[in-house]
């Protein structure tokens, strides 16, 4: 017998082998109808199997925040039945559930194209119409390859051989159609619905492996209602209108080229935004902390200390001494990250507790190796600048600093317009350094920390917890924040790190006269500077507050007569602190205003004879179709004082 808990509390006793639909039968009809998946213990499992031992037993229907996952996974089962009906002879090879939806690789001579995406989705929904029942077999190795090479299926060969031995082979089945999955499944195909839509096709190597086949990818996304389904497909409509690729190209801001893949060629309005950015980040640090600088090149001998070799080294870029007969033949590695370089400063000279706590931050240029499939614009690339900060102190004064660097994480984001913010702290990984006892002891130090930022803010910012998401040397809390159209952004972070220092042998004088290690806190705030501006530019949608855009006005001409006052007005205004530019150009007004408008420029002072002569100016904002015509003095004062920083404004005010 086995004893199953209900969420109720009730306890009941059942034969071992009981199935979880036989129990979810004998409790109603209604239930078992209703009822798509079970979990056991909090594992989410398919309701036919059978259960051998004591659990907590939960039943899923389709709305249940759990049953997402199953309804994409059963979508991404049933595309690939769509796609070799439509067309024999395709080998399918993975469909994985990822965030927001769910994908699948083909094999064929053709590429699918978005023509053919409209077909694929008739014949999934004349599929999920049958409800075919999902069903699982186990079968041995052999007789799953001789299956699926008998079928042509070489790509499923090739998964079996990466199943670890002991694991079993598991085969679902919908009606006559079958695929090797993991599992699990909800109970029929009918039970995915009709809230799916099948997004886009895209290339990609089998296994990631430029060297390997290419295949075809179709993605798709699915949801347990129209509503939720439609409610995405607006987010991603306007999305890609606040595409951050897309606006930097109409506001000339940065491009990418082949010869420099994953790395940014600033034009001059978008290295404007992110000096701004490292020029707001450098005030708030002001003080604080020291400003320091590490070099980009390190013996590798560094990076095996510090544990980097070998649980990082498949994304680290590796340089070696320049020519064939020079004697240098070391190994080196190009930072992909600052935490060593700040260590080898902290250690340079004896410290004192006294010293401490002491706060290095540098905005030091890193190098990651990113899969070519996995760039994305600003949001992922392989060379960016971290605005890093490493805090090294004493035990006691870990939980304060924290809780000190919260406090100018969540008045940054607020600066840049982020009031939504979710702390996560996450726990040990599996693959990690140092003792079980540090991690203990950091990880209930940092759980404190997270209850007192939620009893800070009175709630308004909300905490999780990641299980097994921390770095492989600390726990970390990880910041994430909601953009204007409701996405979430991973961005800030604050990790506690025993083993590090420990690693160096860095240490400093306590007040008992001894030799202890110091806590050395990471700190991040916008991560990656141009993710960061990436998911700025796409918070505002390009429409950048007054003291972020790289051009803050221009003076627009409507004739040749207003030439000298325009440029007498640039100059004013450039005096006064504003990024201003003239625009004298032989062209109708109307043209200079859709041209500024296109490229974001939040403000036209439009001037002609008259405005010349009694120095007026008519002043156009962005995305209004109105205009106002006031003197030059006011539109100066008013223009000025808008674009003070938020938090140079904030100083004032104090002042």
């Amino acid at each position: 017998m086995v004893a199953l808990t209900f969420p109720d509390g009730a306890r009941r006793e059942f034969p071992q082998g009981t199935t979880g639909l036989d129990i979810a039968k004998g409790i109603s009809p209604s239930l078992a109808k209703r009822t798509v998946a079970m979990a056991l213990d909090g594992v989410v499992s398919d309701l036919s199997d059978p259960i051998g031992k004591d659990a907590r037993i939960e039943f899923l229907n389709r709305d249940d925040p759990r049953a997402l996952e199953l309804i994409r996974h059963d979508a991404a089962h049933v595309l690939a039945e769509a796609v070799q009906a439509l067309w024999p002879g395709t080998q399918v090879t993975i469909g994985p559930v990822i965030e927001n939806g769910f994908y699948y690789d083909f094999f064929r001579n053709q590429p699918f194209t978005p023509e053919d995406l409209p077909v694929i989705e008739k014949k999934m929904r004349e599929i999920i119409a049958r409800d075919a029942a999902f069903t699982k077999e186990e079968w041995s190795r052999e007789k799953t390859k001789q299956v699926f090479r008998d079928k042509g299926e070489q790509f499923k060969v090739e998964l079996v051989d990466a199943i670890p031995g002991n694991e079993p082979i598991k085969i679902y089945k919908q009606g006559e159609w079958f695929d090797l999955c993991r599992g699990p499944h909800m109970t029929s195909t009918g039970k995915v619905g009709n809230a799916f839509k099948l997004m886009k096709v895209a290339g990609a190597y089998w296994r990631g492996d430029s060297k390997r086949e290419m295949l075809s990818r179709i993605y798709g996304t699915a949801f347990a209602k129209q509503e939720e389904l439609d409610a995405y497909l607006k987010q991603m409509e306007e999305a890609e209108k606040r595409d951050h690729r897309k606006l930097g190209r109409e506001m000339d801001l940065f491009h990418f080229q082949e010869e420099g893949p994953g790395t940014v060629f600033w034009h001059a309005a978008g290295w404007t935004i992110f000096q701004e950015i490292v020029a707001y980040m450098r005030r708030r640090l002001k003080g604080d902390y020291q400003e320091v600088n590490a070099p980009q090149l390190l013996d590798k001998s560094l990076w095996e200390t510090s544990g980097h070799w070998g649980w990082f080294r498949e994304n680290m870029f590796q340089a070696t001494s320049a020519g064939d007969d020079t004697e240098d033949e070391r190994v080196y590695a190009i930072k992909p990250m600052n935490c060593p370089g700040h260590i080898q400063i902290f250690k340079h000279g004896l410290k004192s507790y006294r010293d401490l706590p002491l706060r290095m931050a540098e905005f030091g240029i890193v190098h990651r190796y990113e899969p070519s499939g996995a760039m994305h614009g600003l949001l992922r690339v392989r060379a960016f600048t971290q605005d890093d900060a490493h805090v090294f102190c004493t035990e006691e004064q870990m939980a304060d600093e924290c809780l000190k660097i919260n406090d100018l994480i969540l008045s940054t984001y607020a600066d840049f317009g982020f009031e939504e913010v979710v702390v996560k702290l996450s726990t040990r990984p599996e693959k990690r350094v140092g003792t079980d006892a540090m991690w203990d002891q950091a990880e209930e130090i940092m759980m404190r920390v997270l209850k007192e930022i939620e009893q800070r803010s009175g709630g308004r910012i909300k905490t999780g917890i990641n299980p097994g998401e921390g770095a492989f040397y600390g726990p970390k809390f990880e910041y994430v924040l909601r953009d204007a159209i409701g996405r979430d952004w991973q961005c800030g972070t604050t990790q506690v790190d025993f083993n590090l220092p420990q690693r160096f042998d860095a240490f400093y004088i306590a007040a008992d006269g001894s030799k202890t290690t110091p806590v050395m806190i990471h700190r991040a705030i916008c991560g990656s500077m141009e993710r960061f501006l990436g998911v700025v530019l796409e918070h505002y949608a390009g429409y950048l507050p007054l003291w972020l855009a790289p051009t803050q006005a221009v003076i627009a001409t409507i004739t040749s007569d207003a030439d000298a006052y325009a440029q007498e007005v640039a100059a004013i205004a450039r005096r006064a602190g504003l990024r201003v530019e003239a625009d004298l150009r032989n062209e109708k007004i109307n043209y200079k205003v859709r041209e500024h408008s296109l490229a974001k420029i939040p403000v036209l002072l439009v001037v002609g004879k008259k405005e010349a002569a009694e120095r007026l100016v008519s002043i156009r904002r962005l995305g209004s179709e109105s205009q106002q015509v006031i003197s030059l003095d006011e539109a100066l004062k008013t223009l000025t004082a808008e674009a003070v920083p938020p938090d140079v404004r904030r100083m004032q005010g104090a002042a």
